[in-house]
This record gives C-alpha cells, structure tokens and sequence, in this order.
C-alpha cells in the first residue's frame, strides 16, 4: 500500500508554452523500469541519447545537479546495495557542451576510516547521464548505525584532470535531512530497493 513504483517519465521544457491560452500536449513516459531489459525498444543507449540530446538546453539552465540513488539492505546477508541510477543538471563549467561524469562511492566506518570504494565508467557528453550501475558493500547488521556511504560525482575534464561535480553522504554523517531520511526508510523496508533524488552538494 505505501511502494510507489515509477511508471514513466519526460522532460517538458516550459519554454515550449504559449504565453497565452491553453494548449494540450501529449507526453510519451519513457519507462525507466523496461530500460534494462533485453526486449525493450528502449535501451540504454537510445534513453542516454535521447536524454543528452533533448536535455542540451539544461547546460544554459540553473538548475542544481542532482542524483538518483536506490538503496536496498539485506539484514541476512548483510548486503548493501547502492544502484547509481541517473544524474540531472550536470554541467561542464569550463566549456559549454555536456561532461563526461563518473561516480565514486566510499564506505566509511565510525571514525572516517576508508572501508570499501568503487567507481561507475565513464558515461560521454551528457548533462542528464544513465549509469544503472549496481554496487554492494558488506556490512553486518550491527554496523549499519555506524557508517557512512559518501557518493561523488566527478567531471573528467582530460586524461589526468577531473572536478567535482557535486557529492552527498548518507547515513552515520548525512549531509542533510534528506539523505537520512532515505537512509533510515532504507532499513525500515528491510530489503525493499527505495530510490530517491539527492541535490549534490558542492566541493
């Protein structure tokens, strides 16, 4: 009774409103739950092109960057799992056309010690990238009050330089309100996936 499940979803530009009157628009959703699947007409690439073609517009706007994240705890196994699903509003602040972003994901324990790290590749050119990129960390059941997963997003501008983008934490030393929220909801559901959207916070 309490799951929401994302059905579809469209980027609408309001500058594409009349100042005046109504006007009808029909939105075709493109579902994000068939984009991993084999046999949809939608796959990840044609989402990923589709978004950083449509979505260009959004190198000019104002909007902050933001993440979507889906986090799962397995209390049994003692898995952690974090998807990377999608960013939004990633800008490339040197030029004017759309980074190439990865994420980096830390887990840390009680004292900030560095317990487990992991990357996504490299998504080329997109300002609203899909990763759909899974990770799981080991964590015992006791332990889950005392870490924290640190989640940045960084532009790699050359070979050998990159920039932060943005980051966020979540649990132990959250980085607001809204991550422990998803933190806490997250052990609530007890192995249930919750997906929820983070503003980076900057470097």
């Amino acid at each position: 009774m309490t799951r929401e499940r994302m059905m579809g979803e469209k980027l609408f530009y309001l500058s594409h409103l009349h100042p005046e009157g109504e006007m009808k628009v029909t939105l075709v959703l493109e579902p994000r739950s068939n984009i991993s699947s084999g046999g949809s007409p939608l796959s990840p690439s044609a989402v990923s092109h589709s978004d950083s073609t449509s979505s260009t517009q959004s190198l000019s706007h104002g909007g902050a960057p933001e993440l979507l994240v889906g986090l799962s705890y397995n209390a049994t196994t003692g898995r952690l799992s974090v998807e990377m699903i999608k960013g939004s509003h990633f800008r490339n602040l040197a030029v004017n056309r759309a980074p190439d972003t990865y994420g980096k994901l830390f887990l840390l324990n009680s004292v900030g010690q560095e317990m487990s790290r992991c990357k996504t590749s490299i998504r080329r050119g997109q300002p609203n990238p899909v990763y759909k990129e899974t990770f799981v960390f080991q964590v015992a059941l006791f332990q889950l009050s005392d870490v924290t997963l640190m989640i940045s997003v960084y532009n790699r501008r050359t070979m050998k330089r990159k920039e932060m983008i943005g980051w966020i934490a979540l649990g132990q030393n959250s980085s607001g309100e809204e991550e422990q929220d998803h933190w806490e909801e997250m052990k609530e559901t007890k192995g249930q996936q919750i997906c929820r959207w983070h503003t980076l916070l900057e470097s």
